[in-house]
């Protein structure tokens, strides 16, 4: 589940579109397909959507291994699937070769004794392949397997997995598992209405929290645990229920990405149907064995790279299970916001004035409610007390008719799109007023209105009833958890307002560059400084004017074509970082210096016995703001670019943002927007604001260089790339590349 290699999810998601034909909206056991063009890289940029309608709600369901002799495990799961079936309306099959019946229903010998067709298996065998390998011939939709004892348990069981997985390709069928559970065919409550939480877990008893939301009165469509994810995996429900009316926010946890592309084709799926998806990510994944040469390497962990990936698509990821289940369950029932302000209304200034605290730094706004408005809400509420936002009552309006003209005068407010209520404990009978004012007014608003109910009890009337049994208020436990869900709320409503998929700008065909940057390509080889460079201007990206030579007269020459002063280099192959060795030399002003030059470095590269291809004269350029730029390949994501602060201190600094190609203009802006020394390209102590236009151009070439060149090119790193003063570009003082 954590192993698997971009190269193997492309071959296997274009074997997936191959096997649906092509065809939009046609379905091939249990795929629909979609468009399947690839990238410049020959990356699909569409992910089939499963049909998973007959999973969730089958027709007929056969039970391989179906027992109802007490004691044996499979009794409770079959006597667990009998009740799921005919809820959901399905004929359930048992098939057992010694039993004549299971549960007084007529029992199956085998599989090839199935005589009308079946929508999903569920195989309680502790070897599933045998079994795999029988459905195949009957045209079976849809197994589960909850064996355990594969990918998880180390190489052997990653080895019978992926035999396993072979024999569903070979099927035509779709797998949930190995080594999942009963989570899908859970009791859902029937009773509760509204937008639903969608939930998609890695390990079945971290989704709870979120199951027992519905005891709070939140709905909650599906629960799909998917196990090892041998066949179906994370992306495939995501993209499902994207497309489901009834779903209002898909919550997900998920310990290991299968495929990082997939994951994303399904979150750009999300994102343009404008549902929020809120996912808990643990562990880590593998980056590759090979130490990076390049400082990008060294400053892109996966972990990085996963949490930047999924911001770039709208993926809202939190830290906590209780996190998980308060910010979907928002995000799926609320409304769309109305304004971005936030008032913090409570009965204690103290309260009012934490809160605030709190929800500014996790970057909230709060408005200053305009003075007429402060004016307005005077009338109910002491001329001594701040009203300005936060807005305090002072207590005693709560318990009278006041209360409900104070929220709805908030509420009122243009500039207002949430009102948060933090209420700190019980103080019958003035909060159980407060409750059900909040309430009252939230069924009569369109705006958000939330509550923090912070009694450690939680037993109170006010809370289980009248809060609880609201629909329009969300009601928060703690401080934090309130602030992160509406900042989610917000940031989600933003983002899909302005989302443009990157997908459907991704580059299709080949640039002219290209074939020039292929020929200059070293198999399995790190590129000299010189070569490197050569490799950024064939895409267009500036250099330094500069000749590469092999002797003293040579570079006397050069550096009078090339003007003095001069920056003297040595160039190889060998060489990833050359100021620690001392073969820079910077500010040369006559031949003589030249010549000079040109000794020590050719003497101290003798002396470190590495090998030349030669000493760089290069332009002396002028002083701006030291960037780097680079590529890496990530293991899920493949190709990832980065920018950063860069220079000699750049592993110090530390200060740089990563992005999944493919993006646009607006990404690469954003990411200098994620750096914390942004402000060095806006100019600081009298320096000149950078050509920011230029270096953003810089990264769209890496990008379209990272896209192109994928199965060529490991590493690339520009460092520093000199960003000069608006208007005079940006210029790539040295370069490093490494071939795949």
């Amino acid at each position: 589940m954590l192993g698997s290699t971009h190269g193997t999810f492309t071959t296997d998601l274009r074997a997936r579109v191959v096997a649906c034909g092509e065809t939009p909206g046609g379905a091939v056991h249990g795929v629909t397909a979609v468009a399947g063009d690839v990238d410049v890289s020959g990356r699909p940029l569409h992910l089939p959507v499963p049909d998973l309608d007959r999973f969730f709600r089958p027709e007929s369901v056969a039970v391989i291994g179906a027992s109802d002799a007490e004691g044996r495990p499979n009794t409770g799961i079959t006597r667990q699937l009998l009740a799921w079936a005919e809820r959901v309306g399905a004929r359930l099959v048992p098939v057992h070769p010694a039993r004549t019946s299971v549960f007084g229903i007529d029992c199956v010998p085998s599989v090839g004794a199935l005589t009308e067709p079946v929508d999903l298996a569920v195989l309680l065998v502790a070897d599933p392949l045998p079994v795999i390998e029988e459905l195949a011939e009957t045209k079976v939709r849809f197994a589960v397997a909850f064996a355990s004892g594969f990918a998880e348990t180390g190489e052997a069981g990653a080895a019978a997995q992926e035999r396993l997985a072979a024999a569903v390709r070979r099927s035509g069928l779709r797998l949930l598992g190995p080594n999942t559970n009963l989570n899908a065919f859970e009791r859902f409550r029937e009773d509760l209405e509204g937008p639903a939480v969608a939930l998609i877990t890695q390990s079945g008893h971290q989704g709870r929290p979120v199951f027992t939301l519905q005891e709070l009165g939140v709905r909650l469509s599906h629960w799909a645990p998917t196990g090892n994810e041998a066949d179906l995996e994370t992306a495939d429900f995501l993209s499902y229920f994207a497309g489901r009316p009834e779903v209002g926010a898909i919550a997900c946890y998920v310990e290991g990405l299968k495929d990082g592309r997939s994951f994303l084709l399904a979150a750009d799926r999300a994102a343009r149907q404008g549902v929020p998806v809120v996912a808990v990510k643990v562990g880590r994944t593998e980056t590759g064995a090979r130490t990076a040469a390049s400082h990008t390497g060294k400053l892109t962990g996966a972990d990085r790279v996963v949490d930047a990936a999924m911001r770039q698509y709208g993926v809202i990821r939190v830290d906590g299970l209780d996190q998980l289940q308060d910010t979907s369950a928002l995000l799926a029932r609320a409304r769309r916001p109305l304004a971005d302000g936030v008032v913090v209304y409570s009965i204690s200034g103290g309260t009012g004035a934490h809160f605030a605290d709190l929800a500014t730094a996790a970057g909230l706004e709060l408005p200053t409610l305009h003075q007429t408005k402060q004016d307005e809400l005077h009338q109910w509420i002491p001329e001594y007390l701040n009203v300005a936002n936060p807005v305090d009552n002072g207590g005693h309006p709560v318990g009278d008719w006041r209360g409900r003209k104070i929220i709805d005068a908030i509420l009122a407010d243009p500039s207002v799109g949430v009102l948060i209520c933090p209420i700190t404990g019980p103080f019958p009978p003035m909060s159980d007023k407060l409750a059900q004012d909040l309430v009252d007014a939230a069924e009569a608003s369109d705006k958000l209105v939330c509550v923090v109910w912070g009694s450690p009890v939680g037993t109170e009337d006010a809370y289980r009833t009248t809060l609880l049994g609201s629909s329009r208020v969300a009601t928060f436990r703690t401080f934090s958890n309130c602030i992160g869900a509406v900042k989610a709320y917000l940031d989600h409503h933003r983002f899909t307002a302005a989302y443009r998929s990157p997908f459907d700008e991704a580059p299709r065909t080949p640039s002219p560059s290209l074939r020039k940057a292929q020929a200059l390509m070293r198999p399995g080889r790190r590129l000299s400084e010189h070569a490197a460079k050569q490799l950024l201007r064939a895409y267009g990206i500036r250099v330094p004017r500069e000749q590469l030579v092999t002797s003293a007269a040579a570079a006397v020459r050069a550096a009078g074509l090339v003007g003095y002063p001069v920056v003297m280099k040595a160039s190889g192959a060998q060489l990833a970082h050359k100021t620690e060795l001392g073969l820079v030399k910077v500010g040369l002003t006559s031949a003589s210096q030249v010549r000079d030059a040109y000794r020590e470095l050719t003497d101290i590269a003798r002396f470190e016995e590495i090998d030349l291809d030669g000493i760089l004269v290069c332009q002396m350029v002028g002083r701006g703001v030291e960037m780097v730029v680079g590529v890496t390949h990530d293991a899920l994501f493949g190709p990832t670019v980065t920018v950063g602060l860069g220079g000699v201190l750049v592993e110090v600094l530390n200060d740089t943002a990563v992005r999944v190609p493919p993006f646009g203009e607006r990404e690469a802006r954003s990411m200098l927007g994620d750096l914390r020394g942004r402000a060095l390209l806006d100019g600081v102590r009298g320096a000149p604001p950078a050509d920011v236009d230029a270096l953003v151009e810089v990264v769209l070439r890496v990008q379209r260089m990272a896209l192109e060149l994928d199965g060529d090119l490991a590493e690339l790193d520009i460092n520093p790339l000199m960003v000069l003063p608006r208007g005079q570009g940006a210029v790539a003082l040295d370069a490093l590349a490494v071939c795949r």
